[in-house]
């Protein structure tokens, strides 16, 4: 059974930085599709960034200013966040899949994290 356990949420300047981890604690391998979601104050989660493969796709809003990663020997899912916006102030959640599709939709994954809260400050 995998767990999965956000950290570095915080508090930002906009266009400032900041670098969210997942441990993933379990069994993944290059097919297991991993991703960041994102729930801002009073809308529904949305999708941010996907990985499987080595293969990436962002939501629009954050392509060239977010990056998804992971570190193989540490298992931890990485999302670096950079030119950070106000509108990015959410709770943002990891999550894993094994589907057949890897897409910003919240169906493709089954396994998610507590979440961890990110605001930025204008």
């Amino acid at each position: 059974q995998v767990q999965l356990e956000e950290s570095g949420g915080g508090l930002a300047q906009a266009g400032g930085s900041l670098t969210l981890s997942c441990a993933i604690s379990g069994e993944i391998d290059r097919t297991t599709c991993l991703g960041w979601f994102r729930k801002p104050p009073g809308k529904t989660r949305e999708g941010v960034a996907t990985l499987r493969r080595g293969e990436t796709h962002y939501k629009d809003s954050v392509q060239g200013r977010f990056t998804i990663s992971t570190d193989s020997a540490k298992n931890t899912l990485y999302l670096q966040m950079d030119r950070v916006q106000r509108e990015d102030t959410a709770m943002y959640y990891c999550a894993m899949g094994r589907a057949n599709y890897c897409r910003l939709d919240e169906r493709d994954f089954t396994v998610w994290g507590q979440g961890t809260q990110v605001t930025v400050d204008s």
